[in-house]
């Protein structure tokens, strides 16, 4: 009768540890919460300032915590604008690519532009603003 106490007692330890790491909620999607922003690009002619504008078509991509890689991928809209809905509480990082000005130190002409955010409640929107990069005509 002893030996049954001891292995029940093991075994609900080992479903309760297991139903409670499986409920631990990590960034991500699933959630309740939208991080939103808007692409703003400054357009230039080598060194020289042409015009600056919010720009549609612009690749948005979000990393989920600290993730080393992307989790998603979205195109900004025709004014700018980019949302991602349904994320959980937690750490987001936004980026977007940037053309490279002449003389800045960037690998294969390009440079990463990134914006970090946390929602820290359900049903949260957060604005992260403008995401500003550089385009080379």
């Amino acid at each position: 009768m002893k030996i049954y106490k001891i292995t029940f007692s093991i075994l609900i330890s080992f479903f309760s540890i297991i139903a409670f790491s499986s409920c631990t909620k990590q960034e991500g999607q699933g959630g309740t919460s939208t991080i939103k922003g808007k692409i703003f690009v400054a357009e230039y002619n080598v060194f020289t300032p042409i015009d600056s504008f919010y720009s549609g078509k612009v690749s948005v991509y979000i990393i989920y915590g600290d993730n080393e890689y992307f989790g998603d991928k979205i195109e900004s809209s025709y004014d700018g604008t980019f949302e991602f809905p349904y994320l959980k509480k937690g750490k987001y990082t936004l980026f977007a690519y940037s053309d490279c000005l002449l003389g800045a130190d960037c690998d294969g002409g390009k440079k990463v532009i990134k914006k970090e955010v946390e929602i820290t409640e359900n049903k949260q929107t957060i604005d992260a603003g403008d995401i500003r990069i550089e385009v080379i005509q």
